[in-house]
Formats: C-alpha cells, structure tokens, sequence
C-alpha cells in the first residue's frame, strides 16, 4: 500500500531544525514526507548541514509590503506546480503563507503551527488547523481565530534543542577563546511584518554598549546580505582588530549558544533556543511582545531590555558555566505534535 504523504514548507531558518525530528518522526511511522523550502535566511544552507532533501522555490523578497506580496503569491503558484503531481494528503508549515494559500488552492488540508500570537495571515487563506504551545493555545489572541486550535505542552524550541549536544567543532571553526567572554548577538528582522523600528535602534546602541568592554567577543548572525554589509561598515574597527566575527557560512546554532555566555536577540527563536539550554538571554525586540517570552520573562529565563539605560542595568557581562545542562525528559512536545499531524491526517480529529 501507496504510503501517505506530507508536504513540509521551510519558509525560515529556525524551521529546519524544528522540522528536522518531526519528518524523521513521520517517517518512522510509514509516512512519506515531501519537503520544499525557501532560498532565503540559509534555510537550504542549513537543510542540507542536517541531510533533509527538499526542493528549492522561491527566494527572498525585501520588506516592501506590495512587492512581497506579489512574490509571496507567485511563490505559492510555483509550490502548486510543483506539488500538483506529487499528491500529498496533508500540507503542514510554520507560518508558511505561500503553503497556507497553494494548500487552499489545491484544496489540501492545511496545519500551520506557530508561537507568536501577533503573526499577521493571509486574508481568506486560512490553514484547516493550527497548533501552538500550551502558553499560547489560552491567550485571547488565538482564541480568537476562526480555525480548529489544537495545543502542545512547552514551547518550539523543546522539539529540538533538548536533544542537542554541544561539539567543540564551532570553537574551531570560528577560532573562538574560552578565556574571552563570548556573547552571540542576532540583529532584529527588519523586514518583518512586525518590525517595529525601535528595535534597529536599540541593536546599534547595544553594538556601541558592547564594543565599549574589554575581553568580549561578538559572534554576530545577520538574517541577509544587506544587514551583513551594514554591521561591517559601522563597525569597521571592531573587525579589524577580530573582536567582532560574521561566520562565513551557516554554523550550528544550537552548538554556538552552548558555547556562549550570553545571547542578545532581536527576534524570537534564538532567545527561546537559549532559554531552554540555560543560557543567560536578554531580547531587544521591540514589537508586540508575545505570550511565550512574557512567560520566559516571567520565570526568570529571558531579560527584555526596553532602551539604552537598561543595556548598562540589567546585562551581566561574564563567564558562565558551561558544565551546567538542563534536565532531559520524554520530549512531549514533540510527541505531541506529531500525534495531532497524524490523527488529521488519518481523520480522526473532526
């Protein structure tokens, strides 16, 4: 018998190591699994560091609402031609909206997962269902959508940063001293829909924060070129001298946050990454923030930083320990999310 099958978009990085265990999980349980992904942010850099095969469409859009609009559009007919022939049964994505619109087309059921509450959709391409975490599936925000809401225990992260291990091969790779104190910094995506313009400000005044301490190194991971070539020009000096570093190609991110003391993000994944490793996190974003890094906040495992005073208040600058691990358990998460993509697609959820 003709095995089911599942069609996975990759529409951002932090997707391929979240998709990672889920396909291999599908798999183990006879399904097919079709993959596509989107040529933007290393995402096919990335799939190919974790052995996923996938099909390159689309690419990257700027942040130009109309422009992306178009592109995003045209990428979901490119995805239609594609998947037309390839049959699958089901179509499931996290956040997704050229899947979300190819999948309504097709007349494929749709499951988008995703954790902020504040992501913006589609106007009449609505996924079939939608899964989020626990902490999110309460809030009044998703409550409020007009689709069938299912949850999950924990946040995102948990389906694969818990079986992570760290390797010293990042050390090597971006020649880094464990004697300096080694804080990773992700700029905000300014071309988001949720980007709100005081986060660019709040990322410069921190580089500025940082670059005024001694023994710091600064492992930066723009999300393009063009955020790339901006932190080379600003900072010249602090490249020239080696106290700043842009990976040259797609690193492990997870084996870096275990090697950092620190990490400062303007986004979303990489802080809820370095708080479910333990590893101490401040977030300047400055959009709305959402019901996950509220309850990070709340519990101590994430600092939100607001403005220039509190870079000086509220950063600590120092070695911390790296023999600490946080404790393993049965990854329901990921269970989880695997059984409601089965039961869909297996009709037994109405």
């Amino acid at each position: 018998m003709k095995a089911k099958k599942i069609w996975i978009d990759l529409d951002n990085s932090p997707h391929v190591p979240f998709f990672k265990p889920i396909v291999r999980a599908l798999e183990d349980r006879g399904y097919a699994v079709l993959i596509t992904a989107r040529d933007r942010f290393q995402v096919c850099e990335l799939a190919e560091r974790l052995n996923l095969r996938y099909r390159s469409v689309g690419s990257h859009y700027g942040k130009n609402k109309i422009v992306k609009m178009f592109w995003l559009t045209l990428r979901a007919l490119q995805l239609i031609r594609i998947v037309f022939k390839k049959g699958p049964r089901l179509a499931v994505c996290h956040g997704s909206r050229s899947q979300i619109m190819a999948a309504k087309i097709l007349r494929i059921p749709s499951v988008n997962l995703y954790d902020y509450e504040y992501a913006k959709g589609i106007p009449f391409f609505k996924p079939t269902w939608t899964i989020v975490p626990e902490i999110v599936y309460k809030s009044s925000v998703a409550r409020n959508r007009r689709n069938r809401l299912l949850k999950y225990p924990g946040i995102k992260e948990d389906v694969y940063v818990l079986d992570s291990s760290p390797s010293h091969a990042v050390m090597d790779e971006l020649k880094l001293d464990s004697n300096r104190i080694i804080v990773t910094i992700r700029p905000p995506a300014t071309e988001a829909h949720y980007f709100n313009p005081e986060s660019e400000r709040l990322f410069e005044e921190t580089m500025d924060f940082l670059c005024s301490k001694e023994n710091i190194k600064l492992i930066i991971l723009p999300r393009h070129e063009k955020q790339r070539t901006f932190i080379r020009q600003k900072w010249t000096t602090e490249f020239a001298n080696g106290k700043i570093v842009i990976p040259e190609h797609a690193v492990d991110g997870l084996d870096l946050l275990q090697h950092s003391d620190l990490v400062i993000s303007g986004g979303g994944t990489m802080n809820r990454e370095a708080a479910s490793l333990g590893v101490p996190v401040y977030s300047i974003f400055r959009g709305k923030i959402g019901v996950v890094d509220r309850y990070l906040s709340e519990k101590g495992r994430l600092v939100l930083i607001e403005n220039k005073d509190q870079l000086y208040s509220k950063i600590v600058l120092a070695h911390r320990d790296k023999s600490f691990k946080p404790a393993r358990s049965d990854n329901l998460a990921l269970e989880q999310i695997v059984s409601h993509i089965v039961n869909i697609i297996e009709g037994r959820y109405s």
